[in-house]
């Protein structure tokens, strides 16, 4: 039979029969040169450039995240295994409640180029669910991109194809591919920065500690800018470093005060920096600036924005301590020369049984160290201290200056002790030459808030930290780093790198597409078998239609 067969396709060939020809060897023609292609890579490299990625679980953290799953809009019936995509004017609880329950494979958030062009109401709606976020525990990877036209492009075409889902038209959609693996960061630690002025008198002084943190926080480490909290803190603390420095300078208007400007690091992770630093200074011998001779201690956060200024205490100081005077001259210059202000004492009791503390100036309160924080907040559950919406746009810079001076006159007043020499409460101190700089005040904001500082991005060697070393190193005598490092046995803090990843987006055909064309490539074979296993008959239907076709 295979003889037969062999010698009529022979004499077919010889004939140059073109559709028998076809016919058996378009197949073989397509196992050569192998399957069409079954995407075309039209986003491929393209779709989420420099992602940044977090995976939320923040206080247990995730080990790894690969994805390599088709993607729908938030709008499509069915996400389980899906990576969802979502705009940021679009988000709400609502939808990523849903995304988590039907057991999403990922979820991308795509922000806009510029926060400050979102509308107000859709940053404070963020800012709210920002918390619920970082404090759900999840294994579902959850990815921030900044939007471009070809990001734009890729979600508009995957909510056209999530709405379309389940037609029988074989419709493109989108399929994202990423991988963020992530280990511990053996190398990061917390790396405080101290600097001081030595007042009239030598090193007996008592000393008033200026404290800021500097890292940021927020859903996305690589997207935390921190602008308000803490970038504006910092540039006080440098703004007051250089306005004392100048009053250092000269013999006669020293004050009686050893002034110690302390820059300290992971402040978002429960201040474990300034615990450290404590820790070093005040449990040790050699260490004695802090031993028995501190004043008080004057925490600065967020203070950006605002017509209000809160000072935050753990204990209501007594009267006839220097801490109540200080008290005393910020209500005296408020109301004074800044009478827009609205200023109050807000007293909280440290609440040891919760796992995070409320301010800065609570590390020093449970070492017994008389210590405050100065903010617009009035909360310290306030979402704008940890959220990354908060960029520099939201900052006024007028309304920094003004907290700058007002912080300024009212502890000049105190270390220089101006209102018990019959100094009047309208007298500013800092005027002319010695005024508060605002364009210096802005070109700080503008260098803190132009890159990220969560505590997991700074090292020892990142160029922010020398550069702040720098600055300080300007006014500041003895300048130096405190290197903190977690306990490898018990560690209180462990961070993660591979915080910035690439996502990759590729425009394919559904499983079904393949499914069908498989069949297709059957029945074709098919075909091709009986055809070959039956040609005796096919050759005589050949022949009669052609004598017919003559004979016409």
């Amino acid at each position: 039979m295979l003889e037969e067969a062999g010698e009529v396709l022979e004499s077919v060939l010889k004939a140059s029969c073109l559709p028998l020809s076809v016919l058996l060897f378009v197949p073989a023609v397509l196992l050569l040169l192998g399957p069409p292609p079954a995407a075309e890579a039209a986003h491929e490299g393209k779709g989420c450039s420099a992602l940044a990625a977090l995976l939320l679980s923040l206080l247990a953290g995730t080990r790894s995240a690969v994805l390599n799953t088709e993607a729908r809009t938030v709008e499509a019936d069915v996400l389980s295994r899906r990576c969802v995509m979502m705009r940021l004017v679009d988000f709400s609880y609502e939808q990523y409640q849903k995304a988590l329950r039907q057991s999403a494979g990922a979820v991308v958030i795509i922000l806009p180029r510029s926060i400050s062009s979102v509308p107000q109401d859709v940053v404070r709606q963020f800012m709210e669910i920002e918390p619920e976020m970082l404090a759900m525990e999840t294994i579902v990877p959850v990815y921030f991109a900044v939007e471009d036209e070809e990001l734009l492009s890729i979600y508009e075409q995957t909510r056209a194809a999530s709405a379309s889902q389940g037609s029988a038209s074989a419709a493109e959609v989108l399929t994202t591919e990423a991988t963020a693996d992530s280990v511990m960061g053996s190398d990061t630690a917390l790396l405080p920065l101290q600097g001081r002025l030595t007042g009239l008198g030598g090193e007996d002084l008592p000393t008033v500690v200026i404290v800021a943190h500097y890292d940021s926080f927020g859903v996305a480490p690589w997207l935390s800018h921190g602008a308000d909290s803490n970038g504006s803190g910092i540039s006080v603390l440098l703004e007051l470093a250089r306005l004392f420095s100048r009053l250092y300078t000269y013999r006669r208007t020293h004050a009686g005060y050893n002034l110690l400007f302390f820059a300290s690091g992971g402040g978002k992770f429960n201040y474990q920096g300034t615990k450290r630093w404590l820790e070093d200074n005040l449990d040790h011998t050699d260490s004695s600036l802090l031993q028995d001779n501190v004043a008080f201690v004057l925490c600065l956060d967020t203070l950006g924005r605002g017509n209000s200024l809160h000072l935050h205490v753990s204990k209501p100081p007594k009267e006839g301590t220097l801490q109540h005077a200080f008290l005393r001259e910020l209500e005296m210059v408020v109301a004074s020369q800044f009478p827009e202000v609205k200023f109050s004492m807000v007293h909280k009791k440290i609440n040891l049984a919760e796992d995070m503390l409320a301010w800065e100036h609570e590390r020093f309160a449970i070492r017994r160290l008389p210590a405050f924080t100065i903010s617009h907040l009035e909360s310290h559950r306030d979402s704008l201290r940890n959220s990354i919406m908060d960029r520099r746009a939201r900052i006024d810079t007028k309304a920094l200056t003004r907290n700058t001076q007002i912080i300024a006159e009212a502890l000049t007043r105190v270390i220089y002790n101006l209102t018990e020499k019959g100094a009047p409460a309208d007298m500013q101190i800092f005027t002319d030459q010695m005024q508060i700089q605002q364009e210096q005040l802005e070109s700080v904001m503008d260098w803190l808030s132009s890159q990220p500082r969560a505590a997991q991005l700074i090292d020892k060697d990142s160029t922010f930290l020398n550069t702040l070393e720098y600055y300080m190193g300007r006014y500041l005598k003895d300048v130096k780093q405190h290197h903190v490092k977690a306990d490898k046995r018990d560690p209180e803090f462990v961070f993660y790198d591979q915080l910035k990843q690439v996502m990759n987006a590729y425009r394919v055909k559904p499983a079904i597409f393949d499914l069908l064309l498989a069949v297709c490539i059957a029945a074709y074979l098919g075909v091709a078998y009986v055809a070959v296993q039956h040609f005796g008959l096919l050759y005589k239907m050949i022949q009669r239609l052609s004598l017919k076709t003559k004979q016409q």
